[in-house]
């Protein structure tokens, strides 16, 4: 009678571990697939057309100090209608550095530092480097060219004065030697000269 019990309760047992594994009945805890949380989509890549490196650039600079003016005018407007097709640091560099090449007539000092102060100003940026040496180049370039100014003012006002100085003396000496003559006119009369005051 034991041996019927307990072939029950095995056999009970048996049909519950059956039924567990039933395709319809729930998976066991173990079984359960991991819950993944939703992947984020990347963001789109920009492609970019490649930067120009900074040794090109100087380069560039150093070929436009070399140009008669009607080509450094020729340079200009390319560089300007490359700026305005692609917007780049490159090309932004580029046309600040052909409008502020000295002793032409396409210099615009003050354009060319507002193109060059979103790269001058960003530490960050691939170009700031350069943006920054050309930005210090200008301003020292402008600083100068005050300077000078200022000289030539200073040396105009030295001429006017040495010009005052002599027509000043001039006119002394005039007067000196009108004395002279009436002081000879006056000593071949026999009359005594004019007393000084």
């Amino acid at each position: 009678m034991i041996r019927k019990a307990a072939l029950a309760v095995v056999a009970v047992c048996l049909t519950g571990c059956v039924a567990l594994e039933r395709p319809d009945a729930e998976p066991a805890p173990e079984s359960w697939p991991a819950v993944k949380a939703p992947v984020p989509k990347p963001d789109p890549v920009v492609v970019e057309p490649p930067q120009a490196s900074a040794d090109t650039l100087l380069a560039e600079f150093e070929r436009f100090r070399r140009l008669s003016a009607a080509d450094l005018a020729r340079e200009l407007e390319a560089a300007r209608q490359a700026f305005t097709q692609t917007r780049s640091d490159a090309a932004r560099l580029q046309l600040a550095m052909a409008m502020s090449v000295p002793g032409s007539g396409t210099v615009d000092e003050t354009r060319a530092l507002d193109l060059l102060e979103p790269l001058a100003k960003n530490p960050l940026a691939p170009l700031h480097g350069l943006a920054f040496l050309l930005s210090t180049h200008i301003q020292e370039q402008r600083r100068l060219v005050a300077q000078l100014q200022g000289l030539q003012q200073n040396n105009q006002g030295l001429q006017q004065n040495v010009q005052a100085l002599q027509q000043n003396v001039q006119g002394l000496q005039q007067k000196l030697d009108a004395l002279r003559t009436l002081e000879r006119s006056l000593s071949e009369r026999g009359e005594p000269p004019p007393r000084k005051r």
